[in-house]
């Protein structure tokens, strides 16, 4: 079998198992909890359902708008991750590392100690705006638009501002109430505890909004792998590519850490993962990383509820336990695709 045919079968099964893998998973995530449902009953909540009965409540009410927010967040994180490592031309580019989570820690920590913003769905907004600051500013102090030529700047750029920002979040912090700060605590954990259907439309707006501007940039970011200049040169418009691929780093990274928390390494991992399958045509592997990163932050959301129960583990503490050592193993057998 030739290199072509191989890689499009390689394709083929990776996007059957993947999308077989995430309906088992959904499943999975509304029988599992405090309360195990039986896999019977928890169907019979999604297609018979009876208000009198406290299971199809559960699931119908907190387990499913939890689900559907972990696949939203999972792809979103997956996509913004592939974005960035696309126009920095850095393979260690992610929201994490570039200070976007430790933007929004900060504006949470400012929203549920200055302005009462106890739910979910407003301090999600302080969120969403931390992160875009956060990241607007480590852009323009690492000079983005040049980190092709030295994408160590970027990287450190962030490292700096994290480091300033987590030091202002923890004065916040200690001058805030116990209830603040535990407040603060089950949100920084990544968790999608208490997540219900008033967050999920914001999330879901975003992130399919930045997905239809960053799918419609795969072309000129396979020209701009190739270098600015060149890519100039097959007449790719970098200033307007950058302007929608930074456009939707800020929603899907912002929107996917305000409602879920400062979630690490899906944004690093998935994108390289996905080019072992999809090879480096960004027309098939943004999508793939958007998948990649919603099975496994549904994984890790699922792990966090079962192997603590009837307590949970935070899904952003998890999907770094269950990733990282599989994204380890990967780069040791030197599988990872090169930028």
């Amino acid at each position: 079998m030739s290199r072509t045919p191989r890689r499009r079968h390689r394709q083929t099964t990776g996007w059957a198992a993947g999308l077989v893998l995430l309906v088992l998973l959904a499943l999975v995530s509304l029988a599992v909890g405090s309360r195990p449902i039986p896999p019977g009953e928890t169907w019979a909540a999604l297609t018979d359902f009876d208000p009198g009965r406290n299971s199809h409540l559960l699931v119908r009410e907190l387990r499913l708008p939890r689900t559907v927010l972990a696949v939203f967040v999972g792809a979103a994180l997956g996509l913004a991750g592939a974005l960035m490592q696309a126009l920095t031309r850095n393979p260690l580019a992610e929201p994490g590392i570039l200070g976007v989570n430790s933007g929004a820690a900060f504006a949470v920590a400012v929203g549920l100690g200055f302005f009462g913003a106890n739910a979910p769905v407003q301090y999600m907004w302080f969120g969403f705006a931390g992160a875009g600051l956060a990241a607007l500013v480590v852009y323009l102090l690492g000079r983005a638009h040049d980190a092709g030529a030295n994408p160590v700047r970027l990287v450190l750029a962030g490292a700096g501002l994290s480091v300033m920002l987590g030091a202002a979040t923890s004065v916040v912090l200690i001058a805030g109430t116990e209830e603040k700060f535990t407040a603060y605590a089950g949100w920084a954990t990544g968790s999608l505890q208490g997540r219900g259907w008033d967050v999920l439309p914001w999330v879901a707006g975003a992130c399919v909004l930045a997905t239809v501007a960053a799918l419609s940039t795969a072309p000129s970011l396979d020209s701009l792998a190739l270098g600015r200049d060149l890519g100039r040169t097959l007449g790719v418009r970098t200033r307007v590519t950058w302007l929608i691929g930074t456009g939707s780093i800020l929603l899907l990274a912002g929107a996917a850490t305000a409602a879920a928390g400062p979630i690490s390494f899906l944004g690093l991992a998935a994108p390289h993962v996905a080019r072992v399958v999809t090879g480096p045509a960004h027309r098939r592997l943004l999508p793939f990383a958007m998948l990649l990163g919603a099975l496994l932050l549904l994984l890790a959301d699922i792990l966090g509820r079962a192997v603590a129960a009837p307590a949970e583990i935070g899904a952003g503490v998890m999907s770094a336990l269950v990733g990282a050592p599989f994204f380890i193993a990967l780069a040791r057998r030197r599988k990872l695709v090169k930028l």
